[in-house]
């Protein structure tokens, strides 16, 4: 399980309040306006800030004052942070070491992770010689290879064409339920969270106000702010 429990975060004359809790093997879908908390609540869990209160566990653990490279968190942005002068096969073998001095027991994780993306026959391929569907593919096997139990996904998808996105979200989906990952994805299209999360977490004005199941996801939602926020399409 995830817990962020009464965690408080100051930014300036900002306030961010968080209470949040993620059942494991669940997939949700983080949604609310610009400026709501969603990636500040991102960087709490992941480490890049740490609250001036609160606790942050993940099974039992207490995150707060961890490295981000000591927290069970993987994390995939909507820039794919590639590196360009790297092949397809040492930009996912970053995921499991920076110096990329891999054992051959990792090179062969690498290309496990390459194959359950479908990225397997482009190894040798520099970022540059890739489709941008392909590119998330890669950064999601990058993502994958790390064999941490919580996938942070940060609007990773919205710039794909609508096919393109969906085919990715059934991927993250399917390696989530195999391994069992729990997954917690910003997204802004409702269309998103109803085809891969379990259940939806809503925020306004920094707070966690709402977390449901999935089913009760509609544009005709009671929740008067949410009804007002959440777009129908891809």
């Amino acid at each position: 399980m995830l817990t962020l429990d009464c965690v408080k975060y100051y930014y300036y004359q900002d306030l961010y309040e968080f209470d949040l809790q993620v059942e494991p093997g669940s997939i949700v879908a983080l949604m609310g306006p610009s400026g709501a908390g969603k990636s500040t609540l991102f960087s709490l869990v992941a480490g890049f800030i740490e609250p001036q209160s609160g606790t942050i566990e993940a099974n039992g653990i207490a995150l707060v004052g961890l490295p981000p490279h000591r927290r069970p968190c993987a994390m995939l942005f909507q820039e794919h942070n590639l590196f360009a002068h790297l092949t397809v096969e040492e930009n996912i073998g970053l995921g499991l070491h920076p110096n990329l001095r891999l054992t051959e027991q990792e090179k062969e994780q690498v290309r496990y992770a390459a194959h359950q993306v479908g990225v397997d026959a482009m190894l040798d391929r520099l970022p540059e010689q890739l489709s941008g569907g392909q590119r998330q593919r890669v950064a999601l096997a990058r993502c994958f290879v790390q064999q941490h139990p919580i996938w942070l996904l940060d609007e990773p998808f919205s710039a794909l064409d609508p096919i393109l996105r969906e085919e990715m979200l059934t991927l993250v989906k399917e390696l989530a339920n195999e391994r069992n990952i729990t997954v917690v994805m910003v997204t802004h299209h409702i269309s998103d969270a109803r085809a891969i999360a379990t259940h939806f977490t809503f925020m306004s004005q920094g707070k966690v106000e709402l977390t449901e199941d999935i089913e009760k996801l509609t544009v005709n939602h009671p929740y008067q702010p949410l009804s007002k926020f959440v777009r129908a399409g891809g």
